[in-house]
């Protein structure tokens, strides 16, 4: 986290696209692990603020309209709704979720951009942009699709191809496409504010680069140091399109700000809000105090893909203002996959959060312990269905629920549930191993490794057990009662302890454990402990929590495979018709040889491509290749390819690439070599 004491904490989430619901990938990336920091924070008794609202600009949000004909207010309404319930009926404790498409929020975005044009820190330039002449329209980055340049993808956007991951800008696409017509747009001027990113780089530099290197989680430090060692370039502020928040200057009619201008704004237009509905002053968590001891400490939740934005762009966009405190912290979490393979919106490959809540009511922190325990705090991390039962049955019903069943069971078969002179717990050996177990969670959750906190906690639940099952008190009751009696409320104690350290994991099973043990309040910070006066009544005992069957795991399983099914038959529909026909000169122009790889090798800085070095019979030649996602480099020497050797060579990455190499890729975008059945001398013709 940071050393430094604060007096208050501004804590975000990123805003989630209300262009579609939430699923688990969501959850684990900047929902749940913000939730629990939070929660931790608000159980030492600090001051925070904790703010998430819709993202409801963007081109996104207006393609979907478009593309299900309807309005871009409608599309950001029914989704607003949907994710703010289910993050309500999940439990997210935001002190309020707002939305990007509020009077407050359009206002203090024009107010930030206005800032920076009356300093003069936006560049003005024109530059040629592609038009739709049918539609009269200049076309944002996502209007634009095309041929990827790198994998050659047919379906690349002019921002990104999301099939091999490379960044492009709309010019780099290959016969570019409207999403509009469909048509061929052409290129026209039109002119923009950028902000300099290269005038700030020296600053990012001693800011990020020199101050955040121990601080910041490695894999948010890597990408940053990776884009900075690149080179920052200016960045375009405005945006050509019909939808947003509209520039606040006269010669800027019909252009809206740029999403990743004011959607981070959208965390202080929140904070504003919520100030105003509870008599808060919200510059206290967000403005630099006259005293630097008295600034906020304002730290991002968010997943990977988001790094770049919050720490580079928004923090220079808040420096350039100059009247905001800088995020202390950024831990983004990586990517959750499902089921041995990634989740993905548009294949419907997902756990739906809306559907779980619905399939398994009042289990919310059944999938709040799993997602914590698989968090992807560094690299990426897997959810399956089997994992979850196991986790649930072999965890959370073997180990805390089992302690806490067996303990209370005992009390009331025993003692009829009355607690005889229990005010401390008596023995000091498990007294210290549970105060270890809340420094534990305290470090962890300073470190963001919520995985090692939720750990700590249930080995308190296993000290338990072994306690319970060492001292077995209910073979000392026949002999001494009053021996068994303090073995089972020394476990009543720890029962105490789970229940406080649970609450930030576990919040609605943290209720339970209260209730049965009849505290005079359903909730505890750290620094009060729960006793229990002679002749405390305990209430009845009830289970934590229940089995998961192998027939609900099942369902599951055939439901996302129904889903990939589905999608297979709906590709199958609306398959793309065939190119144009070809003349056979033209295919006998096409040199395709058999070769084999003699060498392989991760492209430094990329996660897709693999630099090969291949024997094509002709000659030993290098190829860049967009498969690293599919095949580990060591297990694919000796491999033979069908290869096009008479490509034009083209520079990818700094290295020279002399040809393609031909691959089979199936419903799902998996790649697997298109090679003979047999063995054939490279350099073998394929005809």
């Amino acid at each position: 986290m940071t050393d430094k004491i604060f007096k208050r904490y501004t804590i975000t989430s990123a805003l989630p696209y209300a262009n579609g619901p939430l699923h688990i990938g969501h959850l684990a990336g900047a929902y749940l692990p913000a939730d629990i920091f939070v929660r931790h924070l608000r159980l030492k008794k600090k001051d925070v603020v904790y703010v998430c609202g819709s993202d409801e600009h963007g081109a996104a949000i207006t393609i979907k309209a478009k593309k299900e004909g309807t309005t871009p207010q409608a599309i950001i309404d029914q989704y607003h709704t949907q994710i703010k319930k289910s993050f309500e009926d999940f439990g997210i404790a935001f002190d309020i979720y707002h939305r990007t498409s509020s009077p407050i929020h359009h206002d203090l975005s024009k107010e930030f951009f206005l800032n920076l044009y009356e300093k003069g820190e936006f560049i003005e330039k024109f530059s040629d942009q592609y038009f739709d002449e049918e539609f009269q329209q200049f076309l944002a980055d996502r209007y634009i699709i095309g041929t990827c340049p790198n994998c050659g993808n047919d379906n690349a956007y002019g921002d990104q191809c999301e099939k091999c991951g490379t960044s492009l800008s709309p010019t780099e696409l290959i016969n570019p496409r409207s999403t509009l017509s469909g048509n061929n747009p052409i290129l026209k001027p039109t002119k923009h504010w950028y902000l300099p990113l290269d005038k700030y780089q020296p600053w990012l530099e001693k800011w990020l680069l020199e101050g955040k290197k121990d601080v910041w989680k490695t894999n948010v430090y890597g990408q940053c140091s990776s884009w900075l060692k690149q080179g920052l370039q200016p960045r375009s502020m405005t945006r050509d399109l019909d939808w947003g928040v509209d520039v606040p200057l006269t010669e800027a009619k019909g252009k809206k700000l740029y999403v990743w201008l004011d959607a981070p704004i959208g965390y202080i237009s929140a904070t504003k809000q919520w100030a105003i509905d509870n008599d808060k002053d919200w510059q206290l968590y967000w403005k630099k105090q006259e005293n630097e001891a008295d600034n906020a400490c304002l730290i991002h939740f968010i997943g990977k893909d988001n790094i770049v934005f919050h720490c580079i762009t928004f923090p220079s966009i808040l420096q350039a203002h100059g009247d905001y405190i800088l995020p202390e912290q950024v831990p983004a979490n990586e990517f959750l996959n499902l089921e041995g393979d990634k989740l993905s919106t548009s294949r419907n490959h997902a756990v739906w959060l809306h559907e779980y809540l619905e399939e398994f009511p009042n289990k919310q922190d059944e999938l709040r312990y799993v997602l914590t325990s698989i968090m992807p705090e560094t690299s990426d991390s897997e959810f399956t269905w089997k994992d979850y039962q196991a986790r649930v049955n072999n965890e959370l019903v073997a180990i805390l629920g089992n302690f806490v069943n067996r303990v209370m069971i005992l009390m009331h078969k025993f003692y009829d549930g009355k607690v005889l002179g229990g005010e401390v717990l008596k023995d000091q050996s498990i007294y210290d191993q549970i105060g270890t177990a809340y420094d534990e969670v305290e470090q962890n959750l300073n470190a963001y490794k919520f995985r090692n906190a939720i750990s700590a906690i249930m080995d308190v639940a296993r000290l338990g057990n072994r306690y319970l099952t060492e001292n077995e008190p209910w073979k000392v009751y026949k002999e001494n009662p009053e021996a068994a009696r303090e073995v089972l409320q020394n476990c009543l104690h720890i029962i105490a302890h789970l229940a406080t350290l649970t609450q930030a994991f576990l919040p609605n099973s943290a209720k339970k454990l209260f209730y049965m043990l009849n505290a005079d309040k359903d909730g505890y910070s750290y620094d009060e402990e729960i006793t229990f006066a002679d002749g405390h009544q305990l209430n009845p005992a009830s289970l934590l929590f229940e089995k998961v069957e192998d027939e609900v795991v099942d369902f599951q399983i055939k439901k996302l495979a129904d889903k990939k099914e589905q999608m297979v038959i709906e590709q199958k529909i609306e398959v793309l018709p065939a190119k144009e026909n070809i003349s056979f000169e033209s295919f006998a122009s096409l040199d395709i040889r058999v070769g084999t790889i003699l060498a392989a090798e991760k492209v430094a800085k990329t996660k897709k491509l693999l630099k090969l070095t291949i024997d094509t019979g002709l000659d030993h030649r290098t190829v860049v290749s967009g498969i690293a996602e599919f095949f580990e480099p060591e297990n694919i020497i000796g491999q033979q390819v069908n290869i096009l050797i008479n490509l034009e060579p083209r520079e990818i990455k700094g290295i020279l690439s002399q040809g393609m190499i031909l691959m089979a890729e199936n419903s799902d975008g998996k790649l697997t070599f298109a090679t003979p059945k047999d063995k054939f001398p490279a350099g073998s013709v394929i005809r």
